[in-house]
């Protein structure tokens, strides 16, 4: 399974270099890391943007009580195919662009928190606007959003959006990542 997950990362890399962040899952460290970020207890839907193989969304899935609605979000057909197969009770889709219309689908009109793992850094300034537009869209006021980045680049458009409440540093993965708490103002 794991060298499974490293051949779909390295095929999307391949495909298509400027969508896929990293050509190795998610460290089990940074999975950790951010989903022990999550308030739990405050969360009744979350959204997951660019899923990859399901290393965050594994242990989301332990974290999550029944009712709650899980929507994972990734552009690779392989990698999306495989999320559907692995976690057919969440609502997998394809293009983050349209998270607000997504969740607006399944009756909500916000979700508690988002997790995002995109690769701005790769992003025109358009597509990263749009992707934080439909973010702040979605979550709900006061809700939490959790971004792990290569760099931290992103600090300051993050800081326009949303208050930092957390940045932590987790070099226990390849690249080491850099994890933004962040409530919606």
């Amino acid at each position: 399974m794991k060298f499974y997950n490293y051949l779909l990362l390295l095929l999307g890399f391949l495909r298509n270099p400027k969508r896929v962040g990293s050509v190795i899952p998610s460290s089990k460290w940074l999975a950790q890391k951010v989903v022990h970020s999550v308030p739990w207890n405050e969360v009744s839907s979350i959204a997951e943007l660019g899923s990859g193989t399901g290393a965050i969304t594994r242990l989301v899935q332990h974290h999550i009580a029944d009712p709650t609605k899980v929507f994972l979000f990734e552009r690779d057909p392989g990698m999306r195919k495989r999320l559907k197969s692995t976690y057919p009770h969440f609502q997998v889709s394809s293009n983050a662009s349209y998270l607000y219309k997504k969740i607006t689908q399944e009756d909500l009109q916000s979700v508690d928190c988002v997790i995002c793992g995109l690769p701005f850094f790769n992003f025109s300034n358009e597509m990263r606007q749009r992707i934080l537009d439909q973010i702040q869209l979605a979550l709900k006021p006061g809700g939490t959003l959790i971004v792990y980045q290569f760099s931290l680049q992103m600090k300051r458009t993050l800081n326009h959006y949303f208050i930092i409440e957390d940045v932590a540093f987790v070099p226990s993965n390849f690249p080491p990542a850099f994890v933004y708490v962040c409530r919606k103002k």
